[in-house]
């Protein structure tokens, strides 16, 4: 389905409306009026583009405040953007290839944080050997903050039984919990408490944050160490015009983050739970199990994420709310999942 402008809460296709829960504009700022006057206040000043290295003689200053904004907000020492999300996983992943004997994954991990000969965390759903022997070394763990699927943070408890003999070091993609779970959607990082040597968020910008962009935060050390990857130093950085607008638009981040948690406790208020519907009231995304229920709902103008992420796997099927609908989107999407849950 092709459509012409930003897909926000209503679509046209073939000259007919629908009503949209897709996308991953969580926050709803693409198409939010203050923020975009925000975004191109930082254009006008800044351009639209800076293709130069971070490195350079030159140094902007909106890197400066756009990243302590990031530090400040995510709960860390330290933050540095990049071009996107996908970077910000791969650029990781080349530095701790260098400080790592071993690295295992838990769950169906995002391709950023992908790499060879990873292990499986969990073997038969009991932790994997290697992580309970007496051997020495430096391990790293790959983990979505929220695992696919899923509508709550990844369980990071198990980490207290890994052998006191591993020196563990964390990193958590938070595309998509970074600005919705926690206070004011600082995300998960900053709860993280664990007996480790090193915690380290990715995550791309370009969802929650609504700009094209990547962040990696943890502490000064690491992301000093980063600033010196030559993929780091030959990459242009962040359009800092975007950058800038991070610093700037902390307010209407605070403003849209409350109305998404406003929209998900009212359906939390209305909505039949049952098994064909997995949902909570903290996160976004409804998951639909059924998929009849996909067509139920386009039958009813409701158009609804619906891809594959690999050619062989299943389509997945989800409903994104984001702060834009209103309480009338969300009596309609509700009324035809109740109607359907209905017959069960």
């Amino acid at each position: 389905m092709i459509v012409e402008k930003f897909p926000d809460r209503i679509i046209e296709i073939d000259q007919k409306q629908y009503l949209y829960f897709g996308g991953t504009a969580y926050l709803g700022l693409p198409t939010n009026q203050k923020f975009q006057d925000l975004v191109v206040q930082n254009i006008l000043k800044w351009g639209t583009t800076y293709g130069s290295s971070r490195t350079a003689n030159i140094k902007l200053s909106a890197y400066t405040a756009g990243e302590k904004f990031l530090a400040q907000h995510i709960g860390s020492e330290d933050t540095v953007t990049v071009s996107s999300g996908m970077l910000a996983g791969k650029l990781v992943l080349e530095k701790l290839k260098k400080q790592t004997d071993c690295f295992f994954h838990l769950n169906e991990i995002h391709s950023a944080i992908q790499i060879e000969n990873s292990f499986p965390f969990f073997i038969n759903e009991k932790l994997n050997d290697r992580l309970l022997d007496s051997k020495p070394e430096k391990i790293t763990i790959l983990t979505d903050g929220v695992p696919s699927f899923q509508t709550k943070p990844a369980d990071l408890s198990f980490l207290k039984q890994i052998s006191n003999q591993k020196e563990i070091t964390l990193v958590v993609d938070e595309s998509h919990s970074l600005g919705i779970i926690g206070q004011n959607g600082s995300g998960i990082y900053s709860s993280i408490d664990f007996p480790i040597k090193r915690k380290i968020l990715v995550s791309s910008l370009g969802k929650a944050f609504g700009l094209t962009g990547g962040v990696i935060a943890s502490d000064s050390e690491f992301v000093k160490e980063l600033k010196e990857l030559e993929t780091f130093t030959s990459a242009a950085g962040m359009n800092p015009a975007f950058v800038q607008t991070l610093s700037d638009a902390s307010e209407i981040y605070k403003r849209q983050h409350q109305k998404l948690l406003d929209n998900l406790n009212y359906i939390d208020s209305i909505l039949i739970k049952n098994e064909n519907v997995k949902f909570s009231k903290y996160y976004p995304l409804i998951y639909l199990l059924p998929k009849e229920l996909v067509n139920t709902l386009k039958n009813e103008n409701i158009v609804i994420a619906s891809f594959k992420y690999t050619k062989e796997a299943e389509p997945l099927n989800r409903i994104v709310i984001t702060a834009n609908h209103t309480k009338e989107d969300l009596d309609k999407l509700v009324g035809v999942l109740n109607d359907f849950n209905s017959q069960f």
